[in-house]
């Protein structure tokens, strides 16, 4: 099984849009797509770039072997490397458990919660990864062709 990035905004949308129907975009988003054999299977869109925080949205293909350690660490990598922010944003629905224990298995930490702010009448919950807590910084040197940006 081959694997290989997809920076293409739209087609990264198009996908990540059929896990997440309601994801709203903007024109300043920027993304990362894995490709395995050529198909689309999971997706990383960055937006709201402000110098110390960017916001993170992830989907990936049900049942699909996604989180590859190249995919996972240029995840990383783009925004606290390339783009220098020190901390990660990202929201996600409280009734969706499985989102939130991505969250905190990838080092994210409740920041806030807004009260009946999800579609579902339930609350939303700002998630937080700060650069000095990322676990992945340190792998990511072990990968000559992420450690160059």
């Amino acid at each position: 099984m081959t694997h290989a990035f997809d920076f293409s905004v739209p087609r990264v949308i198009g996908f990540m849009r059929r896990m997440l129907p309601g994801l709203k975009t903007s024109e300043d988003m920027t993304a990362l797509g894995l490709l395995r054999d050529g198909e689309l299977t999971a997706g990383v869109l960055y937006e709201g770039f402000n110098g110390k925080n960017v916001w993170m949205h992830v989907a990936a293909a049900p049942g699909k072997r996604w989180m590859v350690r190249e995919y996972l660490l240029a995840a990383f990598a783009y925004p606290f490397w390339l783009c220098g922010v020190e901390r990660i944003s990202g929201y996600v629905d409280a009734s969706n458990a499985a989102a939130r224990r991505f969250n905190t298995h990838l080092g994210f930490t409740e920041e806030a919660r807004l009260r009946q702010a999800a579609a579902d009448g339930g609350d939303v919950i700002l998630y937080v990864l700060w650069k000095r807590d990322c676990r992945f910084l340190e792998a990511i040197r072990s990968v000559p062709s992420l450690a160059e940006g």
